[in-house]
């Protein structure tokens, strides 16, 4: 008994490969280089556009910056809250939620003084005069306190429209006096002018 003979599988060698799937036809070179153009348009707008606003933002607050520190440093004034250990010393309670905070420190062998200035809201002006020993009525109108010498030294002039409150709150050595003017031009947010002086 013979067994049938196996054909012999077929030669492939010659035959074209089948295409694979996900491919068709090649890319043509104007095809490829508007991809190209196109993927670059778009990276181009993902970091440029948030890189130019973030430029833009920084030039802003820089300016802004400089101008709050000019118009501060012409005075003598710090922009900024006097530290802690300032305030506790010269017996000034700048109040929370206060603006346009500037300080200014001068020390000698006699006398020292913190000049303060604060924009605050009157319940906040109340507590400020409450807490160094004063009240609203101890606030004298037309009394600018403040001498022309402490004025000078970090330019306040006390020339606006006012209406212009003063008081001065004395008290034994070591513990300071405060000189205290107020401007309540806005009748809702008086701006706060204190000059204490402590000697050692």
């Amino acid at each position: 008994m013979t067994v049938p003979r196996q054909p012999s599988s077929p030669d492939l060698s010659g035959a074209p490969e089948p295409p694979e799937r996900g491919k068709g036809k090649p890319e043509d070179r104007r095809h490829m280089i508007r991809r190209r153009w196109l993927t670059a348009t778009i990276i181009v707008l993902l970091i440029g556009i948030p890189a130019g606003y973030l430029v833009i933002s920084a030039n802003q607050s820089r300016n802004s910056g400089r101008d709050k520190e000019d118009k501060y440093s012409a005075t003598g004034l710090t922009e900024g809250w006097p530290s802690r250990v300032q305030r506790r010393l010269y017996d000034v309670p700048v109040q929370p939620y206060s603006k346009e905070v500037a300080y200014y420190e001068t020390n000698n062998w006699r006398t020292s003084r913190l000049y303060v200035q604060f924009l605050t809201s009157n319940k906040g002006l109340d507590r400020f005069l409450k807490q160094i020993g004063a009240t609203g009525g101890d606030l004298k109108p037309n009394d600018i306190t403040i001498s022309r010498r402490d004025r000078k030294v970090v330019g306040w002039e006390f020339t606006g429209k006012g209406p212009w409150y003063g008081l001065t709150h004395e008290q034994k050595n070591p513990k300071p006096t405060q000189d205290v003017v107020v401007d309540r031009a806005n009748p809702r947010h008086p701006m706060v002018y204190v000059v204490s002086s402590t000697t050692p």
